[in-house]
């Protein structure tokens, strides 16, 4: 027997919250990480790592939220697109909350070593990394294409900048070979904010396909991503 729509829509409205509250925290899972690499807070960053856990707890309740509605009312055109777009959201949510925990990982190794001055700007990559966070979940409340698009666009510079810091540190590392390993742990911190950003371009890509019903990430040159360092 078929569910009454008004069932559907209330389902969806709590599903709507679900994703936000989950991106509510993964923005400050991210923004707690960058800050506990920065300020060398080794206790920032254990907190960051130990609430890990609730991030996935709310991915998998995201999940079973979204196969529950499939399957108890079968929704099609927009319900359907949204439920869609949510599923493939909520597991870029969940990437960039494990990315944060790589990022707070790097943090502990470094607060327990000798301090080495960042080759790069770190904060202002972390800061465009945010902004795009920010962007793509402000795009997906208010259902804005235009937003989407910028944080698209703004993945260019993330880019750019993470290919700068490859040279930086490369050049440092000539300079100062005893911190290697520390450098390294810089980069990589680098590495993961450009993860950060990719992730976001996708939720925009996906904010644009709920709205517009286009799916965009094979024909610009935003979705060529590289290979997750933490996969």
């Amino acid at each position: 027997m078929a569910r009454h729509p008004k069932h559907l829509e209330r389902e969806i409205e709590s599903l709507k919250e679900m994703i936000l509250s989950l991106g509510t925290d993964v923005e400050t899972s991210v923004k707690r990480a960058v800050r506990s690499l920065m300020r060398r807070d080794t206790t920032l960053a254990m907190k960051v790592i130990d609430d890990d856990y609730e991030i996935d707890q709310k991915e998998v309740d995201v999940e079973e939220e979204c196969l529950k509605i499939l399957a108890l009312h079968q929704p099609v055109a927009n319900d359907l697109r949204l439920i869609i777009a949510i599923l493939k959201i909520n597991n870029d949510l969940e990437r960039i909350g494990d990315l944060a925990v790589n990022i707070a990982e790097r943090a502990v190794y470094l607060s327990t070593h000798e301090k080495v001055d960042m080759p790069f700007d770190f904060q202002e990559m972390a800061e465009k990394a945010q902004g795009m966070l920010k962007g793509s979940l402000d795009a997906l409340v208010n259902l804005d294409t235009g937003l989407a698009r910028q944080v698209c666009k703004a993945d260019d510079e993330v880019d750019a900048m993470n290919r700068e810091v490859y040279t930086l540190v490369e050049d440092r590392i000539r300079q100062d070979p005893q911190h290697l390993n520390s450098l390294i742990q810089l980069l990589s911190a680098s590495r993961y904010l450009e993860r950060v950003a990719d992730h976001c371009t996708n939720i925009a890509e996906d904010v644009i396909y709920l709205v517009e019903g286009e799916i965009i990430r094979h024909t610009n040159k935003f979705s060529q991503k590289d290979p997750d360092l933490s996969e």
